[in-house]
């Protein structure tokens, strides 16, 4: 029997109930099919990058299956059938992983985690200027070259030529 992990992604309007009869019927189906769902994470409802049948927010579980093709298949049709699953996706993996995901993790972080005061860490994103480091320290831009043309002053040739051949003398 191979490993799979499956997330499927319920409809916002469904209660927590209603979700976990949801995993308790799709784990049925795996176990009338020979497998077994080792561990089942609800994700609880998170928005969704882009509506998705009029959702913009959706129930995300995860369950690690240990089972065969032949059954995978059996559960991907019923997801495929069932009006309340929005999208799922099952992926064979290697080894089933133990303990918590790395969403779980996450989630436990707390909302702001161990970001720092400024809300992004080191990496400059501060106000003004359109998000963009409008607060840093810019520093001496010093002498930026001459005069720029519109800004007064005598505008320098962009080139300056070199006089190859000489001059007429007059006789």
């Amino acid at each position: 029997m191979a490993f799979y992990e499956n997330v499927f992604i319920a409809r916002q309007d469904i209660s927590t109930t209603q979700v976990e009869a949801l995993v308790a019927q799709f784990s049925e189906i795996i176990k009338g099919q020979g497998g077994e769902v080792t561990k089942t994470e609800q994700w609880g409802l998170r928005n969704l990058a882009y509506r998705i049948k009029k959702n913009k927010k959706g129930h995300y579980v995860l369950m690690n299956i240990q089972a065969s093709g032949n059954a995978v298949a059996e559960l991907e049709r019923n997801m495929r059938i069932h009006e309340d699953i929005l999208r799922y996706l099952t992926i064979r993996v290697e080894k089933l992983e133990e303990g918590q995901s790395a969403m779980l993790l996450n989630k436990d972080r707390g909302e702001r985690g161990e970001r720092s005061e400024r809300g992004f860490g080191d990496r400059g994103f501060g106000g003004g200027r359109g998000g963009f480091g409008g607060d840093r320290d810019r520093g001496d831009r010093g002498d930026r070259g001459g005069d720029r043309g519109d800004r007064g002053g005598e505008r320098r040739p962009r080139f300056e030529r070199e006089e190859t051949a000489a001059a007429p003398e007059s006789a």
